[in-house]
């Protein structure tokens, strides 16, 4: 089959490489153009870009893959099928009709739960204990198309959303392959969506990070892993904003009657122990604006915390 891939992020990175290894025709990678990042301003670029272009593909970076001059473009290419990965623009219905058979998508979630850009992030914080990789066809609607295949997969009490992610796009590059199989063969099944299980996974912005310290333990470790690595979560200590990387539950042998959410009530090289809602919370890894991240055992040493201050008062 004839092929236009559209990818961005590194989610959409093991589904290339396995496409590269089937007997199909990747007749252009569609990603991203090239932005503007750092102090120097200089060029970077998506990578999907990278690999394609090491790997000798046809690239098209529209800054609106919508308009009249990219569908046209898209659809001279006479292909069969679009499989949109973690691509970063919303296609048209006038764009997902140019495929001879239809556009499948790979999403990070079991469909229909979690709809929307950050699947895997929202899973985590929510404390979920099971997610899932669905491949289905793209309808007008977002994430709203009938399912092909769908996998779950456990979510390990110390996953973070970066580890997830890795899990979760090797699984989702397999079961691409396996829907392809189907596809070709025509022997794939379309499963309509239960609407009435549906839910959403917007976008994360700055202030879904900060975390509050009046929640359980749980729901502010779940925070801590589910935010990286955006936005992240963070609190403030003297008024400086400072990001959390790594934290555990407990001790719940250190006491403080009458103390106060986000109290601090040890200071040691093993860690920040901060009052929760609930139980204690030990923060291990952070980092303090404008300074690299930092275990707590090399923080401290630098900056000085006492037992009695308040994290997340400016």
């Amino acid at each position: 089959m004839r092929i236009v891939f559209f990818g961005s992020d590194i989610f959409a990175l093991p589904s290339l490489k396995a496409l590269l290894t089937t007997k199909h025709e990747i007749c252009c990678v569609v990603t991203q153009p090239d932005r503007e990042s750092g102090r120097g301003l200089h060029l970077s670029f998506t990578v999907i870009k990278s690999h394609a272009q090491a790997s000798g593909l046809k690239i098209y970076q529209p800054q609106n893959v919508n308009t009249a001059e990219a569908i046209k473009l898209l659809k001279d290419l006479s292909p069969d099928l679009f499989i949109v990965i973690a691509y970063g623009q919303i296609l048209s219905e006038e764009l997902l009709g140019v495929p001879k058979i239809f556009s499948i998508n790979v999403h990070a979630s079991l469909l229909p739960l979690y709809r929307g850009a950050a699947p895997i992030n929202w899973a985590i914080i929510n404390g979920d204990k099971i997610t899932g990789v669905s491949v289905m066809k793209m309808a007008k609607q977002m994430d709203a198309g009938p399912v092909i295949l769908q996998k779950s997969v456990d979510i390990a009490c110390e996953d973070t959303a970066i580890d997830l992610e890795e899990k979760l796009s090797d699984i989702g590059a397999q079961l691409l392959s396996d829907a392809l199989k189907s596809i070709q063969n025509g022997d794939y099944k379309l499963i309509p969506q239960d609407e009435k299980k549906v839910s959403f996974a917007p976008k994360l912005k700055k202030k879904n990070g900060l975390i509050d310290w009046g929640r359980q333990a749980q729901n502010i470790y779940d925070l801590i892993r589910g935010s990286l690595s955006w936005p992240e979560a963070f609190t403030y200590h003297k008024g400086k904003l400072i990001k959390i990387y790594k934290a555990r539950i407990g001790p719940e042998d250190i006491l403080c009657p009458g103390c106060r959410r986000g109290e601090i009530i040890n200071v040691s090289p093993e860690g920040l122990t901060v009052v929760t809602g609930n139980h204690n919370l030990t923060i291990e890894e952070l980092q303090i604006e404008g300074k690299r991240i930092m275990k707590v055992k090399e923080f401290i040493i630098g900056h000085k915390f006492c037992v009695g201050e308040i994290l997340g008062e400016r």
